[in-house]
């Protein structure tokens, strides 16, 4: 359900606030909005709702993903460069999951991601043309 309020104000936060910013905000605002502790209050009980849907969207990296593309935030640089090691995290059904590779050339950009061209190190599994970049996570030491 989408609310013509922005979900960082309702907050109070910035569009680029991490999670545990994400976090504090909540918990401060829903001590001071708890029904509990505002019995009787309608206003109270209305902005702890607003609060909870804040809150359950911004908290989620999916959901707040879908919630920022519209919005044009998060309008970011790449997080990875030609030559950067990465590692496939997600799509359990690929073959590629789990396996380290490079970034072969720049991202492409679409609506939504960055689309990134990988070229695995391994025998057997020939280079792939897309990952999203949810798909993807440093590789760190490897």
């Amino acid at each position: 359900m989408q609310t013509e309020q922005d979900h960082y104000e309702v907050l109070g936060i910035a569009p680029d606030a991490g999670e545990e910013e994400i976090r504090e905000a909540y918990r401060r605002l829903a001590f001071q909005y708890h029904p509990d502790r505002n019995r009787g209050s309608r206003d109270a009980a209305s902005r702890m709702k607003k609060i909870n849907e804040a809150y359950a969207i911004l908290s989620d990296p999916a959901k707040r993903r879908d919630y920022d593309a519209p919005r044009g935030y998060h309008n970011r640089v790449p997080r990875f460069e030609t030559g950067s090691r990465v590692k496939v995290s997600s799509g359990s059904a690929s073959p590629y999951r789990g396996r380290t590779g490079v970034v072969d050339r720049d991202p492409i950009k679409d609506a939504f991601r960055f689309w990134y061209m990988v070229r695995f190190e391994s025998k057997g599994l020939s280079p792939v043309s897309r990952f999203a970049e949810e798909d993807l996570e440093e590789a760190g030491g490897q």
